[in-house]
């Protein structure tokens, strides 16, 4: 299998380290990535912003750049939700559109769903907070949440729990908003930060070591309070968490989980 992959601009030119952390993931698991260096933003800044005819030419580009692709895969929830819950308004009708909707995963969506990973092995011995960020849980989702009767499930916990070692943080608000949402944490900078304070108090109160979500822009929020109070938590994009407890496991000589089938 043959991905396009879809790396965030934020990812791209703040934190490269998560798009070759998930490039690395994806070629653990036998996938070959293709990464087209015409891509740019998807464009939700300025969709968020209400800026519609500068994200027009942003979602004409995104589909040019990845209609081929068999998937395309991205290290953020917010990101794959612009393209699959967001462009309707700039792309309907258009040739390849319907197509893109139903091929283009999150990561952890991705192993869970289309590959079917089975157990990781690996070993991570810290107390991991998992942050479900918004995009992920409430438009993709990624997990249950608490407004919603269901049954309870958690993709990218399911992806972590067989780590050798790991334990997770028990919070008292799972997936309350971390406060970032983009240009809100601009144009209102006291109400993100007291969100973000009140997110990064919880994970502190529950014993969290490792911070970690689906998208680095929710974890890029905190990890900056966190770096101003000085806080010993120490904050990781899944795939990270992900890779750097394979690679553990390798030098230990353990023997990883096997991929148990695609999904069309």
């Amino acid at each position: 299998m043959r991905v396009g992959l879809f790396i965030p601009c934020y990812v791209d030119q703040l934190y490269p380290n998560v798009g070759m952390a998930t490039v690395e993931l994806l070629e653990h698991f036998g996938v070959e990535t293709d990464f087209p260096e015409g891509q740019t933003c998807c464009g939700q800044p300025m969709a968020n912003t209400g800026l519609g005819e500068q994200t027009r030419p942003l979602a004409h580009q995104f589909l040019n750049v990845f209609r081929d692709s068999e998937y395309v895969v991205c290290p953020s929830g917010s990101c794959t939700s612009m393209v699959r819950h967001h462009y309707d308004d700039f792309l309907t009708g258009c040739d390849g559109f319907e197509e893109l909707k139903a091929k283009t995963f999150e990561l952890t969506e991705f192993l869970v769903d289309v590959l079917k990973v089975g157990p990781i092995a690996g070993s991570f011995p810290h107390q991991v907070g998992l942050h479900q960020s918004c995009h992920g849980l409430r438009e993709l989702r990624l997990g249950s949440c608490s407004e919603r009767v269901v049954d309870s499930f958690n993709k990218s916990r399911s992806l972590l729990e067989s780590l050798d070692g790991i334990s997770f943080s028990e919070l008292t608000r799972p997936d309350e908003c971390c406060g970032f949402g983009g240009t809100f944490a601009v144009a209102e900078e006291a109400v993100s930060c007291m969100m973000g304070l009140d997110r990064v108090h919880d994970h502190e109160q529950s014993g969290t070591e490792v911070l970690t979500a689906n998208d680095m822009s929710c974890l890029m929020h905190m990890s900056g309070l966190i770096r101003r109070q000085q806080k010993p938590i120490r904050v990781l994009h899944i795939a990270e968490v992900l890779t750097e407890a394979i690679a553990t496991g390798a030098s230990g000589g353990s023997q990883d989980g096997q991929v148990t089938g695609t999904s069309n």
